[in-house]
């Protein structure tokens, strides 16, 4: 998973735990997600922006949480002739980002910290990133502001209503992706602390997407890299049905007023 760059609550807003800051700078942390879906996530975006044309300016795509960079590095090489540029808070991150990806920059989340003039961003890739925030919405307020009206917004994140989900909690387990403690996991499947603050399922990321000022184009599936072996056929089936799919990938686009 990505780094989340969450940055000081605004005004009214309890700060996070001086613990949340610590838990995304330690290396231990998975910083990357699965190759794939990074793949699958900078084709969609490739088929919004189109080809670089002689004489059209190369489109400046952010990639906010970027972690290590793998994510970024994997879209580069589909989003070939564009300016891709890796943020993130943790200087550990930029420093293993900056050997992978030509531009890595620091920045914060919410009020301004994203070190980008408003409306200068033609594309914004947020992967797996949403469900690591304290507050989602102060953050998809910051990526408004840096996109261009009709600017494209890729943001992936885990399905709360995975198929394998919706059996667990009839079976009374707590579903994967989700966390009760910072420090290991009780009652799921799985035993890595990545530190989901948020889920969403379908109908919810769009919900919150529209009401942050996006208009919605897609939501598509992808599979997730840590289904056992023999399940994952199933997995990539139910791709075909975004809701039930492991992984969210919504394409949306800064609505213009």
């Amino acid at each position: 998973m990505t780094r989340p760059p969450t940055a000081p609550p605004s005004p009214g807003v309890t700060p996070p735990p001086t613990g949340l800051r610590d838990f995304y700078e330690n290396p231990a942390v998975p910083v990357a997600s699965g190759a794939a879906r990074s793949r699958r996530q900078a084709l969609l975006l490739a088929r919004a922006l189109g080809p670089v044309r002689t004489g059209t300016p190369a489109a400046t795509i952010l990639d906010i949480g970027c972690g290590d960079g793998t994510a970024a590095a994997t879209a580069a090489g589909v989003l070939a002739g564009h300016r891709l540029v890796g943020v993130d808070w943790s200087q550990d991150a930029l420093r293993r980002a900056a050997t992978r990806i030509p531009y890595a920059v620091r920045g914060e989340l919410t009020d301004g910290g994203l070190p980008f003039a408003t409306g200068s961003a033609d594309a914004v890739l947020f992967s797996e990133v949403v469900e690591h925030l304290v507050d989602p919405d102060a953050a998809l307020d910051e990526l408004r502001r840096v996109l261009r009206p009709g600017g494209h917004l890729m943001l992936s994140t885990p399905n709360l209503a995975a198929w394998y989900n919706r059996g667990l909690l009839l079976a009374g387990v707590q579903p994967v992706f989700s966390e009760v403690s910072m420090r290991r996991i009780h009652g799921r499947p799985g035993t890595q602390v990545v530190g989901h603050l948020r889920l969403y399922t379908a109908r919810a990321l769009r919900g919150f997407l529209t009401a942050s000022g996006f208009d919605v184009l897609r939501i598509a599936g992808a599979p997730y890299h840590d289904v056992p072996r023999p399940l994952r056929p199933l997995d990539r089936a139910a791709c075909h049905v975004p809701s039930l799919a492991s992984i969210l990938l919504a394409h949306a686009r800064r609505r213009r007023e």
